[in-house]
C-alpha cells in the first residue's frame, strides 16, 4: 500500500467518524478553527498531521492514535537485562591526534 493509499484511507476514516458522530464538515471546521476546505482536505487523506490531530482531539477520538502507534515498551525481561548495562556516563571520543 503506498503512502498516498494509507493517507486517503486514514481520511476516509475520519469522515466516517465524523459521519457517524452526525457532524458537519462545516461543524467541526467551527469548533476547531480550521477552514472547511481544510476538513475536506482531511478527509480526502491531505492534511498535516497536527490538523489531524486536532480533528481527532473534536471527534473525541484522540485515544485512536495509540491504536495506530503504540507506545513501545521494554519486557520485565529486557528491563533486567539491561539493568546491569546502565551507561553511567558517556565515552570520551578519540580524536587523530589524541594519544
Amino acid at each position: 500500500m503506498t503512502n498516498k493509499a494509507i493517507a486517503e484511507m486514514l481520511g476516509q476514516r475520519l469522515k466516517a467518524l465524523r459521519l457517524r458522530q452526525n457532524i458537519s464538515q462545516q461543524s467541526l471546521a467551527q469548533h476547531t478553527l480550521l477552514s472547511m476546505n481544510t476538513v475536506k482536505a482531511a478527509e480526502a487523506g491531505k492534511v498535516k498531521l497536527t490538523t489531524f490531530i486536532a480533528l481527532l482531539r473534536e471527534l473525541n477520538a484522540l485515544d485512536q492514535l495509540d491504536h495506530l502507534l503504540p507506545e513501545v515498551t521494554m519486557s520485565p525481561l529486557q528491563i533486567v537485562e539491561r539493568q546491569g548495562r546502565q551507561r553511567q556516563k558517556v565515552g570520551r571520543r578519540k580524536v587523530q591526534g589524541d594519544r
